[in-house]
């Protein structure tokens, strides 16, 4: 990303956000995440996504749902019946986003107790620093 000293709008042009970081930013924020590795097995309605993901707002869901949405990574369909049915799926695009976050996710479950040692010698070390 080159720093410019344009300004588009208020920002200049170095200050805005590259649209790839961006996107990254919407595949492994802490919702998104959970979003693409739960349709990763199934759709699934609103409701059912959310109780499936827990401690979610209605209302984050919405914003994370359509914000994937809008990237292409995830398919709404609304199904004109009474009451109203929308389905949430992973489109193929999503899919391979999906795909890549569940191994990161897999492997951050394999290697915790790397992680955990790590950070354990971390605090000991910063707390010995800290009295000495």
């Amino acid at each position: 990303m080159a720093v410019s000293s344009e300004v588009t709008g208020k920002y200049t042009v170095g200050e805005v956000m590259c649209p790839y970081r961006l996107v990254l930013e919407h595949v492994t924020s802490r919702w998104g995440v959970l979003v693409l590795i739960e349709l990763l097995d199934r759709p699934y309605r609103f409701s059912e996504l959310r109780r499936a993901i827990g401690r979610v707002s209605e209302k984050m869901l919405t914003q994370t749902l359509q914000t994937l949405e809008r990237d292409g990574l995830v398919h709404r369909d609304a199904k004109p019946v009474i009451p109203p049915r929308v389905d949430y799926s992973l489109t193929d695009l999503g899919r391979e986003a999906a795909e890549q976050v569940r191994a990161l996710a897999l492997w951050t479950e394999r290697r915790m107790p790397e992680v955990q040692e790590a950070r354990e010698v971390y605090d000991t070390r910063k707390a010995a620093a800290e009295q000495g």
